[in-house]
C-alpha cells in the first residue's frame, strides 16, 4: 500500500511556529482536506508533504515505488506545444518505465546479468504499467480535458494562448493524468466553473489512491473527503467524517473556549477604550499606563477564524416597486454577428428574488450581468427598469478602479454610511483583513485583495438591485458564510453568478440557464433545476428505465421495476453528473421508506404483543366476546405487519 507519512515534524519561519510535532498517514484510500485560517500554514504542510520544503525535525517517510502529484494554488504556466503534447507530459512516468522494460529486454537477449531477476523486474514493470492505464493515455487524456472544460477545438491550440485560469486547469489535469498514489491539490477548485467543478467531484469520488485536498468550497469538501485535518497555531489534529460534520464537533468541542475568547475581547475593547479616552489626561494616566502594561501581558485567547462570529446588514435597501426590471428580445452577438450570446432573451425580476444565472463557460453570464447592470450597452432589445431602482454591480474588473496611497481602512470609512462605521473592521476581518493589514496602502494589494475591498465596498452601499458576478471567489468558507447571510437577510433583489455549489444552494430562489443562443427559466431553487435537468439528460439518452427512477414511477408494479435503482448504479460511472445526483437522491428516498418502514413494523408488532398478553389475562379469556375482538385486532394487526413487511422488502430490494 502507497504512504506518505509525518512523524513529529516542525517547522518554523523566524520566530513562528508553522508546524509544530505534527504527524500525519496518507495512504491510499485516504480522502482527506486541510483546513486552517488563512495563513495558518496549509501551503507550506503540503510543499512539505510534496518533498518541496524541507522540515526543521521530525521524519518524512515514503513507501518505495509511490508516486506523489502535486498542483499549487497557482502560479503554474506552459508553453512550446499543443494542449494535446503538454498532456502527454503527464505520463512521462510510464515513458520511463517502458523504456526500462525495453533495456531488460536486451540485456536478456544478450545474455547479460541474472536471468531470473531481470525477467522478475520486467514483470513487475509491465504489471504496473499496465495497473497505471499509460496503454490507454489518449483516451484517458481527452476524457479528463473535457471533463475540465476543455474543448476538442483546444486540442491542438498552442499552450500559451490559454490564460491563467485555464493554464492551471491544464496542470490540474496532468496531476490527475499521472494516476498517482497520493494526490496533494492546494484549492484545485479555484479557477473552475460549477460544471468543471463536479466532475472533478467525480473522478476524486472514484479515486483509487489517496488525496489531500485544501478548498473553500464546503459542498465540494463534503461530497469528496471523509477526514479532516484542521492546522491551527502549529498543531495538526484529526476529525473523521466530512466538512461539515468537522465544523459541527469543532463548534461542540471550542463552546468552553469561544466564550473565553469573547469575554476576553470584551475586556480587551474596555481596556483599550480607556486608554484611548484617558491616556493623555494627567489625572488618569497612570491608571492608563497599568491597563496599557495590562494588555501586554495578556495571554491572548486564539480560536479559528470560521468559529468567530462576525455578521454584518446591508443599508437599508431604498424602496422600488414590485417590478424591479423586465429584460425584452435581448440579443448580443460578437465577432460581427458571426457569434450570438444571447437571443431574444426574455426576463422579468421581481423585488426580493435571488436569482442565479447557471450556465457552461461561454453561455453569456458575465455579458448578461454586465448589460443588466449598465456596464454594456452594445445589444439590440429592451430594459425597463422599475421605478425607484439603484442598481450595484460587482465583478474582478472592479478592481482595476481601487488605487492610490489611502489605507484599505481610510478608503473604507470616506465610502462608508455612518452608522457602519464602527463595525468595519468587524467586516474588514470577514473579508480577510485582519489586524494590521486594514493598514495597507491600496497600491501594494493584490489583485485578490482588491476584489475583496471592491465587493465589501459595494456592500456598504443603500441599493436594491445588486448584480454579482462571481462574488465568492477569493473569499474562504468563513467569509462566504458571512456574505451569505448578509445576502439572505438583503431587503432588495439579488441577481448572481457563481460557481460555489453550496453558496448558490442557500442563496437562490430561481435559475435562468443559459446556452449560447438559448435561454430557459426555472422557478425555484438550485437543487429543483438540478433535478429538472437530470430529468431532460435521461429522456435524452432514452434510458426509460432510468427515467423511471427519476420521475418516481418505479413502485409495486411489478419485480422487473423494483431493482431499478439498483441496476442503474451499477452503471454510475458511464452516467452524467446530473443522472447520478437524480440516482443519489432516488436512493436517499428509498433509504427514507426503509427506515420509515421499519419503525412502523416496530410499532405494529408492539401493539400485537400486547394484545396478545392481553389474551393471557382471565377478565379477557374467560369473556367470549371480549376474547373475540381482542382476537380480531390481533388478526387485524398480523395483516398490517405482512403488509408493511412486503413493501419492506421491496424498498430495501432497491436499495440492493
Amino acid at each position: 500500500m502507497a504512504f506518505v507519512q509525518f512523524s513529529q515534524v516542525s517547522l518554523a519561519f523566524g520566530d513562528r511556529d508553522i508546524l509544530k510535532n505534527v504527524t500525519i498517514n496518507l495512504q491510499t484510500g485516504s480522502k482527506v482536506a486541510l483546513t486552517g485560517a488563512n495563513g495558518a500554514g496549509k501551503s507550506t504542510l503540503i510543499k512539505v508533504l510534496a518533498g518541496l520544503v524541507p522540515p526543521d525535525s521530525g521524519s518524512r517517510a515514503v513507501q518505495k515505488g509511490s508516486r506523489i502529484a502535486y498542483l499549487p494554488q497557482s502560479g503554474l504556466t506552459h508553453h512550446g506545444c499543443t494542449l494535446r503534447e503538454e498532456a502527454d507530459k503527464a505520463f512521462e512516468f510510464g515513458y520511463e518505465m517502458q523504456n526500462q522494460i525495453d533495456q531488460i529486454g536486451e540485456q536478456l537477449a544478450a545474455g547479460q546479468g541474472n536471468t531470473d531477476a531481470l525477467v522478475e523486474r520486467q514483470s513487475e514493470l509491465i504489471q504496473a504499467l499496465e495497473d497505471s492505464g499509460w496503454h490507454r493515455r489518449e483516451a484517458m487524456a481527452e476524457s479528463v480535458l473535457l471533463g475540465l472544460g476543455f474543448s476538442c477545438a483546444d486540442f491542438e491550440r498552442n499552450t500559451e494562448e490559454f490564460s491563467g485560469g485555464w493554464q492551471m486547469r491544464i496542470a490540474l489535469a496532468k496531476a490527475l493524468m499521472q494516476g498517482p498514489d497520493i494526490l496533494l491539490l492546494d484549492e484545485p477548485t479555484n479557477y473552475l466553473d460549477i460544471e468543471a467543478r463536479s466532475w472533478l467531484e467525480q473522478f476524486l469520488q472514484n479515486f483509487k489512491g489517496g488525496f489531500l485536498l485544501v478548498s473553500h468550497d464546503r459542498y465540494f469538501l463534503d461530497v469528496t473527503i471523509n477526514e479532516v485535518y484542521e492546522l491551527f497555531n502549529g498543531d495538526l489534529k484529526r476529525y473523521p467524517g466530512n466538512f461539515t460534520h468537522y465544523e459541527k464537533v469543532r463548534e461542540v468541542e471550542l463552546k468552553t473556549l469561544i466564550a473565553a475568547y469573547e469575554q476576553q475581547q470584551e475586556e480587551i475593547n474596555k481596556l483599550e477604550d480607556f486608554i484611548r479616552r484617558f491616556g493623555y489626561k494627567a489625572t488618569k494616566a497612570a491608571q492608563a499606563q497599568e491597563y496599557q502594561k495590562k494588555l501586554e501581558k495578556m495571554e491572548r485567547i486564539e480560536i479559528p477564524e470560521s468559529l468567530k462570529k462576525i455578521h454584518f446588514s446591508f443599508p437599508p435597501a431604498p424602496h422600488s416597486g414590485r417590478l424591479v426590471m423586465r429584460l425584452h428580445g435581448i440579443t448580443k452577438s460578437y465577432d460581427g454577428g458571426a457569434h450570438k450570446v444571447l437571443d431574444n432573451l426574455e426576463l422579468t425580476l421581481e423585488n426580493g428574488e435571488r436569482l442565479v444565472v447557471a450556465g457552461r463557460n461561454g453561455a453569456g453570464k458575465s455579458t448578461l450581468l454586465r448589460i443588466i447592470a449598465g456596464q454594456d450597452s452594445a445589444f439590440s432589445g429592451e430594459i425597463v427598469p422599475g421605478a425607484g431602482v439603484q442598481i450595484g454591480y460587482f465583478s474582478q474588473d472592479n478592481a482595476e478602479t481601487i488605487r492610490g496611497k489611502e489605507t484599505i481602512l481610510d478608503y473604507l470609512e470616506a465610502r462608508s454610511p455612518l452608522e457602519l462605521i464602527p463595525k468595519l473592521r468587524d467586516m474588514l476581518g470577514a473579508f480577510l483583513f485582519r489586524g494590521d493589514d486594514v493598514y495597507k496602502s491600496l497600491d501594494v494589494l493584490s489583485g485578490g485583495e482588491k476584489s475583496r475591498i471592491a465587493l465589501l465596498q459595494l456592500l456598504l452601499s443603500p441599493v436594491n438591485l445588486l448584480v454579482l458576478d462571481e462574488p465568492t471567489n477569493h473569499l474562504d468558507i468563513h467569509s462566504k458564510d458571512v456574505l451569505l447571510q448578509a445576502l439572505i437577510g438583503f431587503g432588495g433583489t439579488v441577481i448572481f453568478v457563481s460557481h460555489d455549489r453550496g453558496f448558490i444552494e442557500q442563496l437562490a430562489t430561481r435559475v435562468l440557464e443559459l446556452k449560447p443562443g438559448h435561454f430557459k427559466n426555472y422557478p425555484g431553487n438550485y437543487e429543483f433545476y438540478m433535478e429538472q435537468v437530470a430529468k431532460q439528460e435521461v429522456l435524452q439518452n432514452g434510458d426509460s428505465e432510468t427515467c423511471e427512477v427519476l420521475q418516481g414511477k418505479t413502485s409495486g408494479a411489478g419485480r422487473e421495476n423494483s431493482g431499478a435503482v439498483t441496476e442503474a448504479s451499477t452503471c454510475a460511472a458511464q452516467l452524467s453528473y446530473a443522472e447520478q445526483k437524480a440516482l443519489e437522491a432516488a436512493r436517499r428516498k428509498a433509504e427514507k421508506e426503509v427506515a420509515r418502514l421499519e419503525a412502523k413494523i416496530t410499532e405494529l408488532e408492539e401493539k400485537k404483543t400486547a394484545l396478545e398478553n392481553k389474551m393471557a389475562d382471565p377478565a379477557v379469556y374467560s369473556n367470549g366476546e371480549k376474547a373475540k375482538a381482542v382476537q380480531r385486532e390481533i388478526e387485524a394487526l398480523a395483516a398490517e405487519i405482512d403488509a408493511a413487511t412486503a413493501a419492506w422488502e421491496e424498498a430495501a430490494e432497491k436499495l440492493g
